[in-house]
């Protein structure tokens, strides 16, 4: 016992030689460890059963309804203020790295605090949310009819979109939606609700919608919203036209359900935009008609396009020159390319094109045949 003491002391002296504010060059074993969690956070392997059972309807069924009341509270988003504090930190920690030594002993400094600083983040992303995308899928836990995602089915569910969005039209726009910042009554008891048909242990607390300071980049890289996975807020576009807010924000509430998959977010968004008042069954629609026509022969989308009314066109029109004005091509482009990486890194498989989920659950989820 006395040598290994011996030793210890010997190897903090060496390390405190190493390095003059006494931390030592080399990483401490809290930095060893930290690298070692957030590896096996990501690589590894878990069982969907068991993140399903543990996590999204255990520790984070648990965690989300007090972190998302508590930012809550907050009118600013707390998101932007973590990307401020992390950034200027990074860059005032570097400044004195490089002005205190030489330039390769501070540039060495500073990619080690990357590495450890990224860590650090990728595991509180992960615990706090990011371990959602590894829980089971919709379809397996819900009742899935796979005979049901037809040609024929698509042109019904399109017919469908044209009827209610030309019956909706006149009463969604008399009854108005909310402030784009307020939490809509209708639509959040209609969360709760759907969430119940989901077997979801997680009673959602409503994210208050905010703006966030990369909103330049969202209306440049046509991105409607995001959700915060450490303060777990919800962030909306400043350019969203009134009636693309109940739809994207009950996308968003969805993810902040623990539902990571983007295909599935937009398929309970809708399903809960179906399940509320009027103006946000009308927002729901919206969006479902504009996703299924595209998938329909040219023949048969010109023969459904014609039975809309002309509100509904106006309203449609609306949003696409809101997306002409607003997006830039080359900053959507190389956005969606990041995003796409990222989902895959996070074991999305289909990467951006698990947005095309929403038709497959749409058609096939029984739960949701109800129009």
């Amino acid at each position: 016992m006395s040598t290994q003491t011996t030793d210890s002391k010997i190897l903090i002296d060496t390390t405190n030689q190493m390095s003059p504010d006494g931390r030592g060059r080399l990483l401490s074993v809290r930095r060893i460890a930290l690298l070692l969690v957030a590896a096996g956070a990501a690589f590894l392997p878990l069982p969907r059963w068991l993140v399903e059972r543990a996590y999204s309807n255990g520790f984070y069924a648990l965690v989300q309804p007090a972190v998302t009341f508590t930012s809550n509270l907050s009118r600013f988003a707390l998101f932007d203020a973590l990307c401020i504090g992390v950034t200027a930190s990074f860059l005032l920690l570097g400044i004195r790295d490089l002005l205190g030594r030489s330039v390769l002993s501070g540039v060495a400094r500073i990619m080690v605090r990357l590495v450890i600083w990224s860590a650090a983040l990728y595991v509180l992303f992960a615990v706090a949310w990011g371990f959602n995308y590894r829980r089971e899928r919709l379809a397996e836990r819900l009742a899935f009819d796979a005979t049901r995602v037809t040609p024929a089915a698509a042109v019904r569910l399109a017919s469908a979109a044209v009827d209610r969005l030309n019956g909706l039209y006149t009463s969604a726009h008399s009854d108005g939606w909310p402030p784009a910042t307020a939490i809509d009554p209708s639509l959040a008891g209609a969360f709760d609700r759907v969430s119940a048909q989901l077997g979801s242990a997680v009673r959602v607390v409503a994210g208050r919608p905010k703006r966030s300071l990369l909103d330049w980049y969202f209306r440049r890289a046509g991105v409607s919203g995001m959700t915060d996975p450490y303060f777990l807020e919800t962030l909306v576009a400043s350019d969203l036209l009134p009636f693309e807010h109940p739809f994207v924000i009950a996308h968003e509430w969805s993810h902040l359900a623990g539902i990571a998959d983007e295909g599935e977010a937009n398929a309970v968004g809708w399903f809960v935009c179906l399940n509320s008042s009027a103006a946000n069954q009308y927002s729901g629609w919206l969006f479902m008609y504009d996703e299924v026509v595209r998938v329909l022969p040219a023949r048969e989308r010109a023969a459904i396009a014609a039975r809309l009314g002309t509100g509904p066109i106006a309203d449609l029109r609306a949003i696409r020159d809101r997306i002409a004005a607003d997006v830039n091509p080359d900053i959507s482009s190389a956005g969606w390319r990041v995003y796409d990486t990222y989902l895959k890194a996070n074991r999305v498989e289909a990467g951006m094109r698990s947005y095309d989920e929403v038709l497959r659950l749409a058609l096939g989820l029984r739960m949701f045949q109800t129009y």
